[in-house]
Parts: structure tokens; C-alpha cells; sequence
């Protein structure tokens, strides 16, 4: 850690599996480190009080809403700390379903879904309806019915009829 003369100190921090040098102040949100120190504005500021969860990221493999997190909680760690953001899906099976299923409408709240919803195959792969409905009750969208977020999940956990389990 290298200490400057703005309150700011520089760090690394593991940002989808690489390691990024950001210059920080003690009560900088990872919402806004990883928008505004790294230009990686998937994590979106909603309601920026942790209900909405447009700006869910993986931490460690576990969705958390990155507005509620300073990020001098997972800088200089050894090891590191994971912090997965939808940059880091590229081209992922969550995002791939999402499309085919019509998963999105303004878009605004989906990288947190696409977020939520990887988080949800990794921790749980065998979650039955009411689970993963109730994993999706965490993030917040004014546009659909709900009805192809949950399509677009079961064709991620491969619980459609005659889907094959996606990887």
C-alpha cells in the first residue's frame, strides 16, 4: 500500500481474475471503484442502499450488491479476494440463456440478474423452484414479469424439460 497526499492510498485488488493496482480512500464503495477507478460500469448504481441489485458482483464465488462493500475490504489480501463482475462472464451460458429466453427488457438491473443467477449455478446447481425463485427475489426489476428471468434460470440449472445440464 503506497499512501498519497489526497487521502488516497493505492491497492490491488483481483478484479475477474486479474490483478488491477486502484487508488482508494477508506470509504470507497466497490460499486464505485469498479465503475469509476476501472471503467468496468457493468455494476450499476441503483438504489445504492443494497435493495435494487443492479450492481451485484461475485465476491469469492457469492453474489453480493457491491454498493454496500468498501473495497478495502478485498484489497491486499493473500490470498487475493475474487471479485467477478459481468465483464469477467464474457459470453457465459447465463448470458447465452438470458438472450434465447428474453430474460431482460431495459437491460438496466440485468447484469446484476446475470450476476445473481451464476452465483445461484455455482452455490446451489440443485436448487428447486422456490429456491431459485427466492434467489431472484434479491435483485429488482420494474420492466418484466418475472416469468422469463425463471425460464432463463431453470435453462441455466438445466431444469427445462428435456434441457441437457448447462456447464
Amino acid at each position: 500500500m503506497q499512501s498519497t497526499n489526497t487521502g488516497r492510498a493505492e491497492h490491488l485488488l483481483t478484479v475477474n481474475g486479474e490483478q488491477r493496482r486502484v487508488s482508494l480512500r477508506p470509504a470507497d464503495t466497490l460499486l464505485s471503484t469498479l465503475r469509476d477507478e476501472l471503467g468496468l460500469t457493468g455494476a450499476k448504481p441503483g438504489c445504492e442502499n443494497g435493495d435494487c441489485g443492479a450492481c451485484t458482483v461475485l465476491v469469492d464465488g457469492v453474489p453480493m450488491k457491491s454498493c454496500l462493500l468498501l473495497t478495502t475490504e478485498f484489497v491486499d489480501q493473500d490470498p487475493p479476494r475474487s471479485v467477478e463482475t459481468v465483464e469477467g462472464l464474457d459470453g457465459a451460458d447465463v448470458q447465452r440463456q438470458f438472450l434465447q429466453h428474453w430474460a431482460f427488457q431495459c437491460g438496466y438491473c440485468t447484469s446484476g440478474f446475470l450476476m445473481l443467477v451464476e452465483g445461484l449455478r455455482r452455490q446451489q446447481p440443485e436448487a428447486n423452484r422456490d429456491e431459485r425463485v427466492d434467489w431472484l427475489r434479491s435483485n429488482i426489476c420494474r420492466c418484466t414479469s418475472y416469468a422469463e428471468l425463471i425460464h432463463a434460470v431453470e435453462a441455466v440449472l438445466g431444469h427445462e424439460r428435456g434441457a441437457p445440464r448447462s456447464s
